[in-house]
């Protein structure tokens, strides 16, 4: 399925729940494995077609770097054509860079979430082989992510998707939610800023190896009934 199709899809496709059916077909369409988009620079998981897709956004938002987060997006996609290379990204952002090839990628891209010049978030895209994109692909990924702006300023969340909850795969839905609940119980029991919180949350999850949502869980699950 060419990516024109599915972009003429797109709205079908969200009003009949298929959201991961749609991201994987669309990865596929742009020569990726998986898609994520995520808002506000990270901090927010809203869409993804696999779990490595979200895998990756969360390790971005954990370690606070990678080419999601700090990747310059003003002249287009950010591309990482090999997370291996001994220059590039395994020198700007080596924690990344190991972490993902950890999961069996290597090669990431980013495109800009933006309406007009204001950018809200970013379309994250990976390969499980290195090498760039093609200049149609890298095109295309900015056709998509133009149409993902439109749907998710119209979104709103709707009873099925308040039954699946955050962190099901394809939904849109706000996957760190918990995330930023138990910033907000470390700041008030710690007597910090929340970004400190923030940051003591993400060495607890790098220290302990998990995932950070997994980390905020504990947190919260510490919280009397």
């Amino acid at each position: 399925m060419s990516v024109q199709e599915l972009l003429v899809g797109l709205e079908r496709a969200a009003e009949a729940g298929e959201h991961r059916m749609w991201a994987m077909r669309c990865a596929h369409a742009l020569g990726l494995q998986g898609i994520a988009v995520s808002l506000r620079w990270g901090s927010e998981l809203v869409w993804f077609s696999d779990d490595t897709s979200a895998r990756l956004l969360d390790m971005q938002f954990t370690l606070g770097q990678g080419p999601g987060v700090t990747g310059d997006l003003s002249e287009g996609p950010c591309q990482v054509a090999d997370l291996g290379a001994d220059t590039g990204a395994g020198a700007q952002w080596p924690q990344f860079a190991a972490e993902a090839q950890a999961l069996g990628v290597r090669a990431v891209f980013v495109w800009p979430v933006r309406t007009g010049a204001a950018l809200f978030g970013t379309l994250t895209g990976y390969r499980r082989t290195p090498g760039p994109l093609t200049a149609r692909e890298a095109t295309d990924g900015l056709r998509v992510a133009d149409a993902l702006t439109g749907r998710l300023l119209a979104w709103q969340p709707t009873a099925e998707a308040a039954r699946n909850g955050p962190g099901r795969a394809g939904a849109v839905d706000l996957h760190w939610a918990e995330v930023h609940q138990a910033t907000g119980v470390l700041s008030y029991r710690l007597g910090v800023s929340l970004e400190e919180a923030l940051i003591r949350l993400r060495a607890r999850a790098y220290a302990s190896g998990r995932p950070l949502t997994e980390a905020a869980r504990e947190i919260l699950r510490e919280l009397p009934p």
